[in-house]
């Protein structure tokens, strides 16, 4: 059995780094669209048995029920901070389910089903922790594990070095995937340019919000606007599939 759980911060606090480029209620419909997009995504892979959406959004329970998901209300784990908030719900789904589980963010525009394919792929054939990098092959968009390659939560700066340095310490295998779905999680002013750039893949309700939309122009304008500060940074032209 394989399954997902997607963390979810609360919307009204959400994507607080994108203050300059969209109001407080601009960005919790962004935040939506986004999870929602993973959710429709994740409870439609036929290699998914399971999907749980964990968060003490208003609005989680709903959410989770529109793309058929289970709930669970951070609330009842007893625990605070994502990295302790994600352990304590691993315990449940590990001890109830076993098999596969993934554990991603809820913004990753650009997911598709064949991303999930591959993670599920790759952790069948390593046996061990899977990690999908961010753009900048620094932080940890999923992990994908089992019972045995269980990592450590290290979700935070630097987080995918974290991990592999924690699998390591246990023994388990590990292996880094970088695919162009898994990669573009939105924080900041540059996240949204490549967001902004790649619309054309990005999931139905993130499409539906900001192509062609006074929302989508505005953003695009203050993006690209002569004499802004968003620039490109410098990075590596080699990607992993």
């Amino acid at each position: 059995m394989a399954q997902a759980l997607v963390p979810l911060k609360d919307l009204v606090q959400a994507k607080t780094r994108l203050a300059g480029l969209m109001n407080s209620s601009e960005r919790r419909a962004l935040a939506q669209a986004m999870v929602e997009d993973v959710l429709g995504v994740l409870c439609r892979h036929p290699l998914l048995e399971k999907v749980t959406l964990v968060s003490d959004d208003p609005g989680a329970r709903m959410l989770a029920g529109k793309y058929g998901a289970s709930y669970l209300a951070e609330s009842s784990l007893g625990s605070s901070g994502l990295n302790q908030v994600v352990s304590a719900a691993v315990d449940q789904l590990l001890d109830t389910a076993g098999g596969t589980l993934l554990v991603l963010h809820g913004d990753l525009p650009l997911l598709g089903a064949a991303d999930i394919s591959a993670v599920l792929q790759c952790q069948r054939e390593s046996g061990g922790l899977v990690i999908g990098c961010d753009r900048h092959r620094r932080g940890s968009n999923l992990l994908a594990f089992d019972e045995r390659s269980r990592p450590r939560f290290c979700f935070g700066v630097d987080s995918c070095a974290a991990h592999q340095r924690a699998a390591e310490q246990l023994g388990a295998n590990c292996s880094v995937l970088y695919r162009r779905g898994l990669a573009l999680d939105v924080d900041e002013a540059m996240d949204m340019l490549e967001l902004m750039r790649a619309l054309d893949e990005a999931g139905e309700q993130t499409g539906a919000l900001l192509r062609g939309t006074e929302l989508g122009k505005r953003i695009s304008l203050a993006l690209t606007a002569p004499g802004g500060d968003v620039h490109e940074p410098a990075e590596e032209s080699r990607h992993y599939d």
